[in-house]
């Protein structure tokens, strides 16, 4: 079975944010000594913001090693002159997408002043995926999902309550699984044991990460890790999909751990 990472950040610079390891880089190669470390055979590069020369890093990894890594690279997409580089964005090496995790209160504001509005349709009309930790703005979310149904959307990290874990996390979760019936919707199971202050396997939050996977289906529904900001291991990440969830097994199981992402995003990696 091939194993795909559907998330991992490389940098080169800046200050990580968040809950990520405060290390000055984290690079390709030391990404890939992890990977084969796990039995991860591929990885999703999401450039961070807090590095500015993150997108060409990662484009950078991707021409170097076209089968370990593709990108879901970002540009600022509040200023003007972003709006001509829509067109021939996936002529970039590796380039399969975009993802922007609107963290901040004002990049969130972008979603109702109409800074964004460009945004979905010039993606669309490209076939261009779109990432969004949409988990932090569900309404908003649904919203561009019902008026762009040929737009592909992801929600990162489980769409759960980002700073929430245990049951907290899963709070909204009834407003998340409604969003399943939009089939151009699907969701990354990144980041799953930061949502659990047990230790490995995690047990209490198995039962939330099935209700996801009952309702998006093994076809909308891609593991991957966030790597530097989890918990444990690599390998434990991927071990508590592969070997602690007894509800995933066969074809769902390979759908799971890379394929269906791969298919979700057109990336041509050879699966036999």
């Amino acid at each position: 079975m091939k194993i795909v990472d559907a998330q991992i950040h490389l940098w080169s610079g800046g200050t990580p944010t968040g809950s990520h390891r405060r290390l000055p880089a984290f690079t390709a190669e030391e990404a890939l000594r992890g990977m084969e470390e796990a039995g991860v055979h591929a990885a999703l590069i999401h450039p961070p913001s807090w590095d500015p020369d993150s997108n060409a890093l990662a484009v950078e990894a991707a021409r170097r090693h076209p089968d370990r890594f593709a990108v879901l690279g970002q540009f600022p997409p509040d200023r003007p002159e972003s709006r001509g580089l829509i067109e021939g964005w996936k002529d970039q090496p590796g380039m399969l997408g975009l993802r922007w995790a609107l963290l901040d209160p004002r990049q969130q504001a972008w979603l109702r002043d109409g800074t964004l509005d460009w945004v979905w349709p010039a993606a669309e009309r490209a076939g261009i995926p779109v990432a969004t930790l949409a988990g932090l703005f569900l309404p908003e979310f649904r919203r561009i999902a019902e008026a762009h149904p040929n737009l592909k959307l992801i929600i990162d990290h489980c769409g759960l309550v980002r700073t929430a874990q245990d049951e907290a996390a899963f709070a909204r979760l009834d407003e998340l699984l409604a969003l399943a019936r939009l089939p151009n919707v699907a969701v990354k199971a990144t980041g799953a044991p930061h949502y659990s202050t047990q230790p490995y396997p995690y047990r209490n939050i198995q039962d939330g990460l099935r209700r996801i996977f009952d309702t998006f289906g093994p076809q909308r529904f891609f593991w991957g890790t966030d790597i530097t900001r989890m918990p444990c291991s690599w390998r434990q990440c991927v071990t508590f999909f592969t070997e602690e969830l007894p509800w995933l097994t066969g074809r769902d199981l390979e759908l799971v751990m890379g394929r269906a992402l791969c298919d979700w995003l057109g990336w041509n990696l050879r699966f036999e």
